[in-house]
C-alpha cells in the first residue's frame, strides 16, 4: 500500500509542476502568435492524445518524468538561414517570426508560472491553514556551544538574523542555514534591550527553543499574499545557497537525490495530509524554478541568457559553436541524472 500512494504522490507532484511549467511557455507563445506544436505530460509513446482547434497535439506520455512544449520554429534559432530560406506563409507562427522580447517572455514563462504556483499554495496553507508556530523564544542554549559563548541567554528572544527578520523558529533555522560558512549579526530582545551578538559558522549554535512558546497564527488575505511571497523568496534563496556550496564543496554531491527523493518525500507528504502534500508541490515548484534558470544551453536560463547576450552584442549566436555548447549542456543534464541516482540508489542499498 506504501509503494502505491507513494507512486500515486509523486505522478501528482510531477504532473502539477511539469503542467504549470509547460503551461508558462505554452500560453505565452500562444500570447506572442507563435505555433505550439506538441504539448506533452511525460516522454515516450501517447498513452492519450488529441488535437485542439490550432492543431497543437495534446498527449500524456507512458514515462511521466517530465514533459515538454514544442514550439514551432524554436529548434531554428541557432540556424537563421533555414528560417530566411522558409515561404512566407510557413514563417506565419514560427518561433524566429516573433521579436526578441516576445522570445525571451516565452522562454521565461514557464519559471515565472513555477514561482507562482508556489507563491499561490504558501499563501492559501497561510491563510486557510491554523499554524501553531513555535516562536524563536530560546529556552536553553547548550553549555560551551557557540551560542553560550557569545553570551546568548535562555529567555531571549530572536528577531534578526543578518538582515532576515525572525518570526519564528523555522525561519531561525533557515536564516541559520543561509549563514553556515559566515559570521551571523544575530539581534536579540533581552527583556527591554536590544542585544547584538555576532555568532561564528559552526554545525550547531547550540540553541533549543523554549517548548511552550507557541502561539496559533493564520492570516487575512493581504498578509497572507505577502507571507507567500516571503517563503516562495525564503526557499529559492535557500535552495541557490545550497547548490552554490554544492558547487564549491562546501557540501557533500550526495545530498543532491533523485526522482527516487522526490517519490520518498512526497508519499511521506500524502500520509500526512492535505497541506503537508501541498507544501512538497510548492517547493518542488521553487526547485523546479530554479533549477531551470542555471544557465545552461538546454535549460530555460540558458536560452535567455543567449538572448541577453544577443540584445547586448547586437549579433546572433548561432553555428558549431553554440552546437558544441549545446551538446555540452545535454552531457551536464546527463551527469546530473547519473548522480542523483547513484546517491538514491546507494542510499537505499547502503553502498555508501
Amino acid at each position: 500500500m506504501q509503494i502505491i500512494l507513494t507512486i500515486v504522490a509523486l505522478l501528482i507532484v510531477l504532473g502539477v509542476v511539469v503542467f504549470v511549467h509547460e503551461l508558462g511557455h505554452f500560453m505565452a507563445a500562444r500570447w506572442a502568435g507563435v505555433k505550439v506544436n506538441t504539448f506533452s505530460i511525460g516522454f515516450g509513446p501517447a498513452i492519450v492524445k488529441w488535437h485542439d482547434r490550432r492543431g497543437t497535439l495534446w498527449k500524456l506520455a507512458w514515462v511521466p518524468l517530465g514533459g515538454y512544449v514544442s514550439i514551432y520554429g524554436q529548434e531554428d534559432m541557432f540556424d537563421r538561414k533555414k528560417f530566411k530560406d522558409l515561404p512566407e506563409e510557413k514563417k506565419k507562427g514560427h518561433y524566429l517570426s516573433a521579436p526578441a522580447w516576445k522570445q525571451f517572455i516565452i522562454i521565461a514563462s514557464g519559471v515565472l508560472m513555477n514561482f507562482i504556483l508556489a507563491w499561490f499554495i504558501y499563501s492559501a496553507m497561510f491563510m486557510f491553514q491554523p499554524k501553531n508556530v513555535q516562536l524563536p523564544v530560546i529556552g536553553q542554549v547548550i553549555q560551551e556551544s557557540v551560542a553560550f559563548n557569545a553570551g546568548v541567554k535562555p529567555g531571549d528572544v530572536i528577531i534578526r538574523i543578518d538582515d532576515e527578520k525572525i518570526t519564528n523558529w523555522g525561519e531561525l533555522i533557515i536564516a541559520k542555514e543561509l549563514a553556515a560558512n559566515r559570521d551571523a549579526e544575530v539581534v536579540l530582545v533581552r527583556g527591554e534591550d536590544l542585544v547584538q551578538v555576532k555568532l561564528s559558522p559552526a554545525e550547531r549554535w547550540g540553541l533549543v527553543a523554549d517548548g511552550s512558546k507557541t502561539e496559533l497564527r493564520k492570516k487575512g488575505f493581504f498578509d497572507g499574499l505577502y507571507a507567500g511571497a516571503r517563503e516562495t523568496y525564503y526557499q529559492s534563496k535557500t535552495l541557490l545557497v545550497v547548490l552554490k556550496q554544492i558547487i564549491t564543496g562546501e557540501r557533500s554531491s550526495k545530498q543532491l537525490g533523485s526522482f527516487i527523493t522526490i517519490a520518498e518525500v512526497s508519499g511521506k507528504a500524502m500520509a500526512m495530509g492535505f497541506f503537508a502534500f501541498l507544501s512538497i508541490i510548492a517547493l518542488l515548484s521553487v526547485n523546479l524554478a530554479i533549477i531551470n534558470l542555471l544557465p545552461l544551453p538546454v535549460l530555460d536560463g540558458g536560452y535567455l541568457l543567449i538572448l541577453i547576450i544577443e540584445a547586448i552584442t547586437r549579433k546572433k549566436l548561432e553555428g558549431k559553436a553554440m552546437e558544441i555548447a549545446i551538446m555540452c549542456g545535454w552531457v551536464f543534464i546527463l551527469f546530473l541524472f547519473a548522480l542523483t541516482m547513484w546517491n538514491d540508489l546507494a542510499r537505499v542499498f547502503g553502498l555508501n
